[in-house]
Order: structure tokens, then sequence, then C-alpha cells
């Protein structure tokens, strides 16, 4: 995930950023602790747009599925270019710390970085890092990185040019798992370009038979209040407990400051408030795609 417009209130950031430094011991505990997956069985195959989508709105599925013997493949769909989260992680004091509803900074509040704010260099490295811990919390059986350009966002052709990318990957996919469930998530709800491109791509594959089990889940509902998350979903997944200290864990990973491991934290200095919220809701919210669905930059 790129961005977050909103702000959320009378969330409990402070526990994300205190148990941000069990990171390495979690993610060795838990990975440990996988349940092993059926060779025979059909994998799962969830796709985040985002390094951060993952633990925020995938996580708790992905466990599900991980319990009942699935093989779980986790997809990073976008390399998740950020010049804005450069310019940020490159402004002391942090920014987060300043604004009137401040939040913590695992770095202390001074990042003393002078990254590049082409976005890439740097930004794209030490965000797969923190996917790659994510990943490892959660115990899923396969990652792999479509390193697709995140640049669908200037104009209506480079979008299209991006939901073709993106397609061809995730058609080779299926072709390589016949029979495989496709989990994205629920673009048309959220905020960017990427989230759309991949419900446009799921929405092609249905309509030429490519793919038939699916289901998006809703990253960007931990935006709304709490009561209202759950608003047009065809399931809500409630997180038994144990999957939900897996599911934090993996949310740490994203706000851990550890350069010698190339983390700096960038999921919480891009998000804060989706991690907070996702982080004391044990929910996820499924959905399915609406009839009148309407692929496309912007719709």
């Amino acid at each position: 995930m790129n961005s977050s417009n909103e702000r959320t209130a009378g969330l409990s950031r402070r526990s994300v950023l205190a148990a941000g430094a069990l990171t390495a011991a979690a993610v060795a505990y838990q990975a440990g602790r996988a349940p092993t997956a059926s060779a025979a069985a059909k994998p799962a195959i969830f796709y985040a747009p985002h390094q951060d989508d993952d633990a925020i709105g995938l996580a708790g599925s992905i466990l599900e599925h991980k319990a009942a013997g699935r093989p779980v493949h986790l997809v990073l769909v976008s390399n998740g270019r950020n010049p804005d989260l450069a310019v940020r992680m490159n402004t002391d004091p942090c920014p987060l710390t300043q604004w009137s509803s401040p939040h913590p900074c695992a770095a202390g509040g001074r990042h003393n970085l002078s990254w590049p704010t082409d976005g890439t260099t740097k930004v794209v490295a030490a965000r797969t890092a923190e996917f790659m811990a994510s990943a490892k919390a959660l115990g899923v059986d396969k990652v792999i990185n479509f390193k697709v350009v995140d640049d669908g966002f200037s104009s209506t052709a480079a979008y299209n040019r991006l939901v073709d990318r993106i397609e061809a990957k995730v058609r080779a996919l299926a072709a390589q798992y016949p029979g495989a469930s496709h989990k994205f998530t629920a673009g048309w709800l959220e905020h960017t370009e990427t989230h759309k491109a991949c419900s446009d791509v799921a929405y092609r594959l249905m309509n030429d038979g490519t793919i038939s089990d699916v289901r998006f889940n809703h990253v960007y509902a931990y935006e709304r209040p709490q009561q209202d998350r759950a608003d047009g979903a065809a399931y809500v997944l409630t997180i038994p407990g144990s999957h939900m200290t897996i599911k934090r864990n993996a949310m740490y990973a994203y706000n851990t400051w550890d350069p010698s491991r190339n983390l700096y934290a960038l999921g919480y200095h891009s998000v804060p408030e989706l991690l907070e919220a996702a982080h004391a809701d044990p929910r996820e919210f499924v959905h399915t795609l609406p009839s009148d669905y309407r692929p496309g930059k912007g719709n």
C-alpha cells in the first residue's frame, strides 16, 4: 500500500511500536511452527499489490488456509516505488511525530537518511525486505515477486499497460497451478491504481474462464469506523487469537528499525493508521466482484 489520506483516532499505536522490536525472534519462532501443507492440495495464491498489504488485510486469511492444510503462495505484485515515502524518510524530525495526532517513530524521530527521491533506489529494496520478513512470520509456502514497476498512475495509457503486465504474470501462474484459488484485494474499493489494476486483472481472467475460485480482501476497510468495515462484505473472517498473534508479528516487520537487516519501518511510515486499525481488529473482510464492476482507471 502506498498512501493513506485519513487519520483514524482512538487506536493503540503504542502497541505496534513496542512489539516491533520483537520481530526477529517472533519471525523465527512462528516460521518454525508453520503447519505442513498437503502436497496434493491446490494452492491458494494471495496477491499483495504492495509491501504491507499482506500483513494488513491478507494475513488472517492466509493463516486460515494454512490451518486447513492448503499450500499458500504469496505474490508481491509491484515493486512498490514511492517517491513520497523517500522524501518522508529523509525528513528530520520524522513527519509522523509532527502531525496533529502524532505517531511514534521506530527510529526515535530522527532518520538521518539521504536517500535518492526517485522512489525506487533504496525504497524498493527496503520495502521488499519488510515484505520477506512478514512472509516468513506467516509461514507461507512460497513467495513470488512479480517485480512489476509501480507506474500506472501517470495516465490512462500507463494504467492500461500496468494491467496488461500484471495480467500476463497472473495468467502464467494460473497455467502453472491449475485449480488454484486466487485471492486479490478489493481494488475497486481502494485508493491506488495498482490495487485497481489487480482487480481488473481478476475481472478479465474470471470472464474468460482462466480462474474461477476468486475472492477479494478489502485492505482499506480499516480506514472506516470499526462498525462500518464489514459493509458490503460477502464474508467476515473472525481471526482466532493464535492466528492474530501471528498476524501481528507480520505487521511488526513493517515497524522494525534495523538498518543492518535493511529494515527501516517503511510500512509504518507509509500507512500507520491502517496498521494500527488492523492490529486492533481481529477481522478481515472478504468480498466478491460486484455484478456492476467497471474496469479501468478511476472506475
